[in-house]
């Protein structure tokens, strides 16, 4: 955003004071922390984080506190942070088929190896104001949401009855202990992991896998060895590779993106896929060293990865079978996720061999607009002064009103 301002330093700095005391609030109540931020508004935090491009929960955390509860504005401040820090290095690629999965679900099929995870999310609730949280008194999970979060798999499949418990609570004697501490007024405590031998492997094979191996989607595509080109490191041109296509995506605005897959929805594009897979969780992260020569864990990062599968009627070269769209953002996330994969399967259609036919094809409209911290800089520039602008403008059309009274008062002097 350019600043077009000079002079009133005082009025700004008066400005600055009002805006940190309209932040604190009422100075009676406790001002909130960064750890109640990041903990108990993580959803916000998962969303600054991934369209801000900078994986820092401490920060976001910071970025809400700072903008007062305005996301766009802590997404910018995320950004402008993140340009000071300097580049050491890039990741190897994470492994979402090793992901230590919180949640995953399937629209496509019911029964599927590893099992529906349910996770915390709120597509099972009521949309109804839970009073308790005024007073804080919901703190305790009830027993409805006690021992119920995972559909599990027969015990055969997995070869045991609790695969990464986590945090979830189990079944039989656990949940009977948890109900009794309820009943006692204490909030009952999540088992303990199980240790890792125990565990089994804990890979879940994604849905597309399955679909593959019987051939009826397309194949995922191949890694060649180019690098991407990085958008963070060069300005977006076009034509656009899928690669950064993904890239924009991931940084760009949920509402615009989530208008734009619900716009594919309704016919401006002719798709309404399956959701394959959603699944949310941690994968680890690593970097190549290379004195080591092999890559080494830097730590965990949480990410949600849909999956779609789209329907496709075949084409001279190609069978009829289901195509992909995707989409992957840091933290949990799946509007935002499921938005990306709708408006990504959308923008192919031209490899696909499809009639380009809606806004959300378009790579240049989609990509152009979708980043929130652009357009905020140039939609509210025009709060900026404009003063010279504006009287120039205004000159110009009080000549021209002037010149079209001359012209109908010559012309009605002719009449």
């Amino acid at each position: 955003m350019y600043v077009a301002v000079k002079g009133g330093e005082a009025a700004i700095r008066n400005a600055h004071a009002l805006l940190a005391k309209r932040r604190r609030g009422e100075e009676s109540v406790p001002e909130i922390g960064l750890d109640q931020i990041a903990g108990q508004l993580s959803l916000a935090v998962d969303r600054v984080m991934a369209e801000g491009s900078l994986y820092d929960r401490e920060l976001a955390a910071l970025a809400i506190k700072q903008a007062r509860g305005d996301l766009i504005e802590a997404i910018f401040l995320a950004r402008a942070f993140r340009t000071t820090l300097p580049r050491f290095g890039a990741s190897v690629p994470v492994d979402t088929g090793a992901m230590r999965i919180e949640r995953r679900i399937s629209a496509t099929f019911k029964d599927l190896p590893g099992g529906q995870v349910l996770g915390p999310t709120f597509d099972y609730t009521h949309r109804l104001m839970d009073e308790r949280l005024a007073t804080n008194a919901a703190d305790a999970p009830s027993p409805l949401e006690v021992g119920f979060c995972r559909l599990r798999p027969p015990r055969t499949e997995l070869g045991s009855s609790r695969v990464r418990a986590g945090e979830d609570w189990g079944e039989g004697e656990e949940l009977r202990e948890a109900e009794a501490a309820l009943a006692q007024g204490s909030p009952p405590s999540p088992p303990a992991p199980l240790p890792q031998g125990e565990r089994g492997d804990t890979r879940m094979p994604r849905v597309t896998d399955l679909l593959g191996d019987e051939g009826l989607i397309e194949a995922s595509p191949a890694d060649d060895g180019t690098p991407p080109r990085d958008l963070t490191r060069e300005p977006l041109s076009f034509p656009a590779d899928r690669p950064l296509r993904l890239q924009a995506l991931a940084r760009g605005d949920e509402g615009f993106l989530l208008a734009l897959g619900y716009s594919t929805q309704r016919g401006y594009a002719r798709t309404h896929p399956f959701v394959g897979e959603i699944r949310f969780g941690t994968v680890e992260v690593s970097l190549p060293v290379e004195e080591l020569g092999f890559a080494v864990p830097l730590g965990d990062i949480a990410v949600t990865e849909c999956q779609s599968v789209n329907q496709f009627k075949g084409s001279a070269t190609e069978p009829p079978q289901f195509t992909r769209g995707y989409g992957l953002v840091f933290g949990q996330s799946e509007r935002k996720a499921m938005s990306m994969a709708l408006v990504d399967r959308a923008l192919r259609f031209q490899e696909l061999g499809e009639e380009k036919s809606a806004p959300a094809q378009d790579q240049e409209f989609v990509l152009s607009h979708c980043d929130n911290v652009q357009a905020t800089g140039f939609v509210e520039h025009l709060k900026l002064p404009h003063y010279v602008d504006f009287q120039a403008e205004l000159d110009l059309i009080r000549r021209m009103r002037a010149e079209a009274e001359i012209a109908d008062e010559m012309k009605e002097a002719a009449e």
